[in-house]
Order: structure tokens, then sequence, then C-alpha cells
């Protein structure tokens, strides 16, 4: 392991007149741009959105940010302030939805492939099994056990500068997966140890691809 990072407290930011002394003044526009209900334009841009990350908190303060992926228009808009997010079958370490039940506040963030701006939402959730909300998110006929119900307290598009620093739409910097081992053998490293023998390891790889089919849905 390396080194550990040490600190330097002289160099700390530690209430927020000394941070916004090392800033120019908030733009008027970043001031009234945030609305408190879903306009044409988010509704639009949610029924585009085919991802989206969930930040949620846990009862001991911890922070989480989990992905969620679908078709396009996944997310349902139920009004003008209230959104429906599936629930997918995943890892059932239930993160996401055992923060929602001890604290409802979420941060969300909406992405469109190919747009560079993105649409952030924050606002309060619960977890519902109502069969009329399930029912408006079957996938191949396979309905989620739950689904986060989001009542949009503060709305608004996010400027495109971090998507044209990272460059994350460009074709031509797609890096190589190649590059980095499988998910099966980075977790087994860290974990358990994955075995050394290469067919063994792609066998180990083919089940997960397996899975992911298996139960996507």
């Amino acid at each position: 392991m390396s080194d550990p990072f040490e600190f330097k407290t002289e160099f700390a930011i530690e209430d927020e007149t000394a941070l916004r002394a090392l800033f120019p003044p908030t733009h008027d526009m970043a001031k009234v741009k945030c609305l408190d209900h879903l306009d044409p334009h988010a509704k639009a841009f949610v029924a585009r959105s085919p991802f989206l990350c969930i930040g949620t908190q846990a009862p001991d303060g911890g922070a989480d940010v989990s992905p969620r992926g679908d078709p396009c228009g996944f997310v349902k808009v139920l009004d003008d302030r209230t959104l429906a997010i599936p629930d997918r079958p995943g890892n059932n370490r239930l993160d996401t939805l055992s923060n929602i039940v001890a604290n409802p506040s979420v941060g969300l963030l909406f992405m469109v492939p190919g747009f560079d701006e993105t649409l952030r939402i924050n606002g309060t959730a619960r977890v519902t099994t109502d069969p009329d909300v399930l029912a408006l998110m079957s996938v191949q006929e396979r309905l989620p056990r739950v689904a986060i119900i989001v009542t949009v307290q503060e709305m608004y598009l996010h400027c495109a500068k971090a998507f044209r620093r990272s460059d994350l739409w460009n074709p031509e910097a797609r890096q190589d997966r190649g590059e980095m081992p499988s998910l099966s053998k980075m977790i087994m490293d860290q974990t358990v140890g994955a075995p050394e023998d290469p067919e063994a390891m792609a066998e180990i790889d083919e089940k997960l691809e397996e899975g992911y089919k298996a139960s996507m849905y």
C-alpha cells in the first residue's frame, strides 16, 4: 500500500464564509433556474434518460450513490412533482432502499447519451409496493418488487462543462476495457483471491455473464 495521505489542516476550509470568499458570486441565473416542480423540459429529459444516479444517506450519516438504468423512459412521471423509479434485481445489499426508509432525502442525476447537460432533482423518497405503480414498470412481463416514489423539492438543468471536460461521449475517448481485469477477478482479488488458472477465471467470468442474462429483470 502507498504511504497514507497527510491532510494539512492549515489549508482546511471549515466554514461557508471562508469557502465563498474563494469564488466569484453565484451567477444570477444559477439562483433563479431552480424550480420546485417538473416543467415540460424536465419531463422530456426524464423520458429520454436511460440512466440516473441516486444519492442517499445512511442513518449513521454515511453517503451512498447508486446507478439505475433501463430503457429510456423507465422513470415514470406521475405528476408535476412526483416520479417513480423501479428497483430491478441486484445484489440485495439494499443500500439505497434501506437508506430511504431511514432518511427520505435523495438527490437524482439524470443523464442522456449524447447530451452534455444533466438534470438534477433533489427531494424526498418513499418505497412502495403499490401494484398500480409497479404495473407501469413491467419489462419482459416482470414487475419490480418495489418502486421508489420521489417527491420533487428542487429541480434544475446542469450545464455541460463536466461532460465536455471529461469528453465522456466522444467515441475516440473510449478506453479499452481489456486493459483492466474482469469484474469477477477484481472482486475476487479484493476478497477470497482469484484463481491463477486463466481457464478457471474465464469460466467464472462466463458464469457472471450468464447471471446477467438470467437476472436482469
